[in-house]
């Protein structure tokens, strides 16, 4: 048998000859990610915080879904039901997450379960720091634990926060959280709520399935306020960054805020054709349970989902800014555009639109279709002209 210093010596050499190895396996880059292959269109469905914040229990999520099921959403794409903060409680002895009781009565599981017997998908919130915006526990140290809890709920959608991450690096915190949904073997919608302050579209193609470009949301027509942004200053930010979406991977300019009262049915009616236009998430954040008609003659208008779920998934962009008017276009898979003539200012304005704009040549006669007012304007020869309300959008689908 050899002695004690005989076999340290062995165990050093042994050691000496796998080094190198070990080092140069160390400086390889690791293998690139591909995508996941979920969201191949935008993400559409309902998510709670818009409309109900920190007030969210099984009761009102339950009659969402009933909702959804019925009142034509389900019919028209939206899919997902999303719980955002405040359904968690307290980790158990191992490290586990669990529900509040008191709001979840019968547990995350059997909402899950109640959602999909409507034939609808269910998603939940988390946060990359050690607790979410609204003082949860959130998901740092926890990654895997947690993606593997979601997936025994039967969660089909997580948002990922940012809150109370301090130093942490976002690429790290959310390749993490992703290689943790993808270990669980379930399909899992990745949406990353990062504010946009790292740039995720430079890097999260294959990380996540949509990204948050800016700050949150809030229901006003422009301007800063606190953290929350107007839906037009979030409009200007979300615009330039059209090169990085596609399917699979899209920018997300935040949720709908459709119905909260905020806005007049005219700016609604914007902000639902601009975030179809650019090809971001529908996710609804009004009480879908509890909608006037103004509102879903908004949400269930199926010809701009049309656009905004095109295959083709070009996000759209501003061709033309004369200030106050202004010409967007999205390039659809059968090779029309979809168009839209915004007018920011305060009267009603006449826009033109070339058909050079939108890479078409200026001879061409053109058929045109309204897609708010539901009607075909014939063909109209080089462009076409429109009175656009205050704050307000003709929406046209340009067919060659």
């Amino acid at each position: 048998m050899p002695r004690p210093s005989q076999r340290l010596t062995a165990m050093l050499a042994a050691a000496a000859l796998v080094l190198p190895t070990a080092v140069l396996a160390a400086d390889k880059e690791p293998p690139p990610r591909v995508a996941n292959g979920l969201a191949q269109t935008p993400p559409m469905g309902w998510n709670s915080w818009n409309k109900f914040a920190c007030n969210i229990d099984e009761a009102t999520v339950r009659r969402v879904a009933d909702a959804m099921a019925g009142n034509g959403m389900k019919d028209a794409g939206y899919q997902y039901v999303v719980i955002d903060d405040c359904w968690h409680g307290p980790r158990d002895a191992g490290g586990f997450i669990t529900y509040d009781a008191k709001r979840f009565p019968n547990g995350i599981k059997a909402l899950a379960d109640y959602v999909h017997a409507k034939g609808l998908k269910f998603g939940i919130y988390s946060d990359a720091g050690r607790k979410t915006c609204g003082g949860r526990p959130g998901s740092q140290g926890h990654e895997y634990q947690d993606a593997k809890t979601y997936a025994s709920w039967g969660v089909d959608y997580l948002k990922y926060d940012w809150c109370e991450t301090g130093t942490r690096n976002a690429e790290e915190a959310y390749t993490l959280m992703a290689d943790a949904l993808r270990e669980t073997g379930r399909d899992i919608v990745f949406s990353m709520c990062e504010w946009g302050t790292a740039k995720p579209w430079l890097w999260a193609a294959n990380v996540g399935n949509l990204w948050r470009t800016t700050g949150d949301i809030t229901d006003k027509w422009d301007g800063k306020h606190d953290y929350s942004l107007g839906v037009m200053r979030i409009v200007d930010l979300n615009e330039p960054l059209y090169p990085f979406a596609g399917p699979g991977h899209w920018n997300d300019p935040d949720m709908l805020e459709v119905g909260n009262g905020g806005l007049t049915t005219t700016e609604y009616r914007s902000h639902f054709s601009l975030w179809a236009l650019m090809a971001a998430p529908l996710i609804a954040g009004n009480d879908v349970a509890n909608m006037d008609q103004d509102t879903r003659d908004i949400l269930l208008n199926k010809e701009v989902i049309a656009v905004n779920q095109d295959r083709l998934g070009a996000q759209g962009r501003r061709v033309r800014d004369d200030g106050d008017l202004e010409v967007w276009s999205k390039p659809l898979a059968d090779g029309s555009r979809a168009v839209i003539l915004f007018n920011r200012g305060p009267e009603a304005k006449s826009i033109a639109v070339d058909w050079t704009e939108l890479g078409y040549p200026a001879t061409l006669k053109a058929r045109v279709r309204d897609l708010w007012a539901h009607k075909d304007l014939g063909k109209q020869a080089g462009r076409f002209v429109a009175t656009a309300p205050s704050h307000g959008v003709v929406m046209v689908r340009v067919t060659p």
